[in-house]
């Protein structure tokens, strides 16, 4: 099943919600996992290098995951919730290396998707 994007935007929300109140705060790999375009299973391949890419298991288009990402933003900026900038590494007992989210690898693109979102220090 298909959402638009007013159904779209009404589930990120919620997710965008539940996040914060089960971790603390919003990542886009949990935001996809939630909203079911990312399995764990392909979420743990990619930590393992099994994948260039994260976007190769993502199972939506480029341009859904744009409207995803800037709905998130919209969302923690209302929230005024913090930008922090997360690295991931791979898993394993391999060498542990920076882990790349898009096809591209352009450095702007990559600092979005790993950007998480939380709340301001008190």
């Amino acid at each position: 099943m298909s959402l638009n994007r007013n159904e779209l935007r009404k589930k990120i929300k919620v997710v965008c919600s539940a996040l914060l109140t089960e971790k603390g705060y919003i990542s886009f790999v949990d935001i996809f996992m939630k909203l079911g375009y990312l399995s764990v299973d392909e979420y743990e391949a990619w930590r393992m290098k099994k994948y260039s890419c994260l976007e190769q298991v993502i199972h939506i288009n480029l341009s859904k995951i744009s409207f995803i990402m800037k709905e998130v933003r919209t969302f923690s900026r209302a929230g005024k919730l913090i930008e922090s900038n997360t690295v991931y590494m791979s898993w394993g007992k391999s060498k542990k290396i920076a882990l790349r989210f898009s096809k591209s690898g352009k450095p702007a693109i990559e600092k979005l998707y790993s950007t998480h979102f939380v709340f301001p220090s008190r």
